[in-house]
């Protein structure tokens, strides 16, 4: 993986507010930092988590108040990150979020939609999608994306399908009034750039799903934004949907990163509204994949998905992130014909936009990356060790 600021942080690096989180062996724990000019600053003395920075009035403001310890140049930070040059001596970069719940939106988009119908109707089997993907095509059409989920016409369609024994939950969750929010993975358990991202060795179709991630305060105010993949075992799903947590949450399969980019007066919502992100995947084989995906295409705004998220009637004390859904669902053909895509080994996945950096992570068996180890409790510890806590 090429680690370095240049190819990891946002185009306008240099106006952006950015902050993350850093291993530091010295402390034994994780430290909250501010990117500034290239150097990473420790800000854990004024915000000993990023929950705590996110609960914050204006947390951009907030991070541009405060001074902090110069750990060095993040070049040498990102330089010590991937597990197998890692030298432990020395800080690694970790995912830019803590404490917050890990959700994700599903069914955001009519091509990931209508590749949810076909996993479901395929029951898991890669073979029979290519077929299934035509029938459905058929009945349903792949021009939804100006069809408002939950509204008269999205009813009507709904009855037809009925009528035509297509219909399926995910097209429910797709054009229905309500929107799919899940868990993904659970709080301090996701990876962060230049990791290692887990697929499940007994999983034979698989992909990577880049999406924009949202972080959100307690009270549901949108405070921030990065990339994210959420990685998925489509066979698994396939089978039922009952299977989502096996196919979703599972060791190192959620990365988060490079940096939480806070909303500020020259980064807002709006941003996040016209981001197209971007997805490569190159093996170890040759092999080469590149897509993108929109948010401008997305069928539910993101402050909607938000406050379907956060309300009277689901709360998050300490706050959330809510990845926003794909459009991107890759059916090209890796080794054999008819058998779609699915990761191998090695593979490199570069996730990118140009205002919120490069999310890197190698693709390993999930039993082969880093175990998962330090959880909410640990952080307390180190955290009250460290004389952090008020």
């Amino acid at each position: 993986m090429n680690l370095n600021a240049h190819a990891v942080l946002p185009d306008d690096a240099a106006l952006a507010t950015l902050a993350g989180r850093v291993w530091r062996p010295d402390a034994s724990g994780p430290s909250v930092v501010a990117i500034r000019d290239w150097r990473v600053i420790d800000v854990t003395r004024h915000f000993p988590t990023m929950r705590d920075l996110c609960e914050t009035a204006n947390p951009a403001a907030a991070l541009a108040a405060v001074g902090g310890e110069d750990l060095g140049p993040l070049d040498a930070i990102l330089a010590n990150t991937p597990p197998d040059v890692r030298d432990g001596g020395k800080p690694w970069l970790l995912t830019p979020i803590d404490l917050q719940a890990v959700k994700a939106a599903g069914v955001t988009f009519v091509i990931s939609m209508l590749e949810r119908v076909i996993e479901e109707r395929a029951r898991g089997d890669l073979n029979a999608a290519a077929a299934i993907r035509d029938e459905v095509t058929r009945l349903v059409g792949d021009d939804l994306a100006k069809l408002r989920p939950g509204s008269p016409e999205a009813a009507r369609l709904k009855q037809v399908l009925i009528d035509q024994g297509a219909w399926s939950q995910y097209l429910e969750v797709g054009i229905g009034p309500d929107a799919e929010i899940f868990t993904k993975s659970q709080p301090m358990s996701a990876v962060g750039t230049g990791m290692d991202a887990g697929v499940h060795p007994a999983s034979s179709w698989n992909n990577p799903e880049p999406e924009v991630v949202l972080a959100v305060a307690s009270d549901g105010r949108i405070v921030g934004a990065t990339l994210g993949n959420d990685v998925n075992l489509r066979d698994v799903e396939g089978r039922s949907a009952l299977l989502l947590g096996k196919a979703k949450d599972n060791n190192g399969s959620c990365a988060i990163g490079p940096f939480l980019r806070l909303f500020d007066g020259g980064f807002s919502l709006d941003d996040i509204r016209s981001t197209v992100v971007t997805l490569q995947v190159k093996g170890e084989d040759g092999y080469a994949l590149e897509g993108s995906s929109s948010i401008g295409m997305i069928s539910r705004d993101p402050a909607d998905l938000v406050a379907q998220m956060v309300n009277a009637h689901h709360r998050f004390p300490d706050g959330a992130v809510l990845f926003l859904g794909t459009m991107f669902a890759p059916v090209q053909d890796r080794d054999f014909q008819g058998q779609g895509f699915t990761h191998k080994t090695n593979d490199i996945v570069t996730i990118a936009a140009p205002k919120l950096g490069r999310l890197v992570n190698r693709v390993r068996p999930t039993d082969q990356c880093e175990a998962w180890q330090f959880g909410a409790g640990a952080l307390m510890r180190n955290l009250a060790r460290r004389g952090l806590l008020g």
